[in-house]
């Protein structure tokens, strides 16, 4: 490929892709390899303002600096401004117990973001290319993966840009031979001992003999994907979402979940396993058909979050805190969690309440202090309105509640113990507002918007 006619080719997909602004300040990752020397060209021929950042990771002795130095040179040449950072990967990954491969690639993007925003650049720009995105293709289809796992490598990252995603890993190796510019290999890349390099050394050369054109095809197909994974997320973020606020119990209709795909979508930002949304859904689908009976105690957690099958919905909220038993010896505002608060106020006059988060109680049936709780198994009270006492449990199922609703469910009790108020619920009819109250304890729960 001739310099022109990768020029143009380029040009053409950050035009399409609304990548690079003429006037933009760019930071360019340079690690010495074909790839990135020639991106770094490329885009200090086209005109952009750039810099580069290498990162050495002291993981090959002196293959390592040789890197760095061949960067340096290349750079004070090109009269390019160079940023050098040195990591100690091995005790990085030592420390956070990951791989050395995971390690030098959460070092390297935390710095080059950082470095964007101390020299406010506009963004970064890596040198992957179109075979680079083909090998994620068929890793996440090894490893398995949903339908955007096959859409390849994005040619945007939030602030990291990939410019050079149209173009073959053989084409920027003329572009190179077409400008005689050297370049440096790292010997890791030529063994096969990582996933990666597997598929690059191994698999992809044996596909060829299948096809010699299966790097174009699973690149256009990757295309394909992604452009149906964009309309579906257009059309799952318009009809599926969660009802209710961020911090509460949040719920999803029961009949609108046809298909696996609607519980993954409606879970992929919380956590949860594949194998538990394929058993959620499984569980879902079996209830819908008749083939087993609801469960009323079954939920699933993630490390933050969990969800549970309601009567009528799937119920998602952040996993429970246990709440210890809060006194309240007199008006005022009690902090009950992160946002939540219990406001006691008393009001003179035989005031109600019509708001679920409010309630009032004739205060001379009150004895002080009050207590805040989450509901034990054992407990009773009167439900406004009704004569005989019933299990808060009992209640609560008939309200239809879902398990996580239930495990979060709060009494507030008077010295007696005698329950006086289910926030969100019901008063207790031993407490009701009548004709001869003279002043009422008003009780209100609240949560920060």
């Amino acid at each position: 490929m001739t310099q022109p006619t990768l020029q143009r080719k380029v040009e053409v997909f950050i035009r399409q892709n609304r990548l690079l602004k003429r006037n933009g300040r760019y930071l360019v990752a340079l690690s010495g390899g074909a790839d990135s020397v020639a991106l770094l060209l490329f885009l200090r021929k086209a005109g952009f303002s750039v810099e580069a950042a290498h990162c050495n990771f002291r993981l090959r002795g002196a293959e390592s600096d040789r890197d760095e130095a061949f960067c340096r040179r290349l750079c004070e040449r090109e009269q390019v401004p160079v940023h050098l950072a040195h990591f100690d990967t091995r005790t990085y990954a030592s420390l956070h117990k990951v791989s050395i491969e995971m390690a030098a690639r959460v070092l390297r993007y935390r710095y080059f973001e950082q470095l964007r925003r101390d020299i406010q650049a506009d963004g970064i720009c890596v040198a992957h290319h179109r075979d680079d995105s083909v090998e994620t293709v068929l890793i996440n289809l090894v490893r398995g993966t949903g339908i955007h796992g096959l859409t390849g490598i994005a040619a945007e990252s939030g602030h990291v840009l990939r410019p050079f995603l149209c173009i073959s890993r053989k084409e920027i190796l003329e572009y190179l031979q077409f400008l005689g510019q050297d370049y440096v290999t790292d010997s890791t890349n030529l063994v096969d001992d990582v996933q990666r390099n597997i598929v690059r050394l191994d698999v992809l050369p044996l596909l060829e003999r299948l096809n010699p054109a299966v790097r174009e095809n699973v690149d256009a197909t990757a295309r394909r994907l992604s452009d149906a994974a964009c309309l579906l997320d257009s059309y799952m973020q318009r009809d599926f979402q969660w009802r209710g606020k961020t911090g509460t119990v949040r719920t999803f209709p029961l009949q609108a979940i046809t298909h696996e795909y609607i519980v993954w979508y409606l879970l992929h930002g919380y956590g949860f396993t594949p194998a538990q949304t394929e058993n959620i859904f499984v569980t879902i689908r079996s209830i819908r058909e008749g083939d087993s009976p609801r469960s009323a105690g079954q939920y699933w957690q993630s490390e933050q979050f969990e969800v549970a099958i309601g009567s009528d919905c799937l119920c998602l909220a952040e996993r429970v805190v246990s709440l210890q038993s809060l006194c309240i010896p007199e008006p005022g505002i009690y902090v009950l969690s992160d946002g939540v608060k219990l406001r006691v106020t008393v009001e003179q006059g035989a005031h109600i309440s019509t708001d679920p988060a409010s309630a009032c109680v004739d205060a001379d049936a009150v004895v002080w202090p009050l207590t805040v709780r989450p509901c034990a198994k054992a407990d009773r009270f009167v439900p406004f309105g009704m004569k005989g006492s019933k299990l808060v449990s009992d209640f609560l199922t008939d309200c239809k509640l879902s398990i996580l609703e239930r495990r979060r469910q709060l009494v507030v009790t008077e010295a007696g113990g005698r329950i006086v108020w289910l926030p969100l619920l019901r008063t207790d009819n031993r407490f009701r507002v009548g004709p001869s109250t003279r002043s009422v304890i008003r009780i209100t729960l609240e949560r920060d918007e």
